[in-house]
């Protein structure tokens, strides 16, 4: 169970949308900033090393969430959307994968492996000129 963000702990501000939409998108504040602070936030320690560790571009230098929303033309249905959005972004480091361990390949595949190459070559050198011989 991945653990929920918090709404309290997320900053929402309304924006104006970029793009067409006519008349509304000139006088709606419509658009969503939502701003996160990972490092002040109530998740557990290892998710918020992990949130901070992520190479992406909607996290800040300092460790701030920035998502902006603004598909839909209602103020409230982008408010869920960047929530939601956000709450991707922490379940995706929230199941750690286990290591993988190194394996060798079995005696019997470099085997098959070999004799494949060995007949790949046999091919290609029957290509060549042909010699009287």
């Amino acid at each position: 169970m991945t653990p929920q963000v918090d709404p309290a702990e997320v900053e929402f501000s309304a924006i104006r949308a970029q793009g067409a939409g006519g008349q509304n998108v000139n006088k709606v504040s419509s658009a969503i900033h939502l701003r996160f602070d990972i490092r002040a936030s109530s998740l557990p320690e290892p998710l918020k090393e992990r949130l901070l560790a992520l190479s992406d571009q909607r996290i800040t230098g300092e460790g701030v969430v920035v998502i902006k929303a603004q598909t839909s033309r209602s103020q409230d249905m982008n408010r869920q959307d960047a929530l939601q959005r956000l709450q991707q972004l922490v379940d995706s480091v929230a199941v750690v994968a286990p290591p993988r361990r190194a394996t060798k390949p079995t005696r019997g595949s470099q085997k098959r492996r070999l004799e494949g190459k060995s007949q790949r070559g046999d091919l290609k050198s029957s290509r060549g000129k042909v010699r009287d011989g």
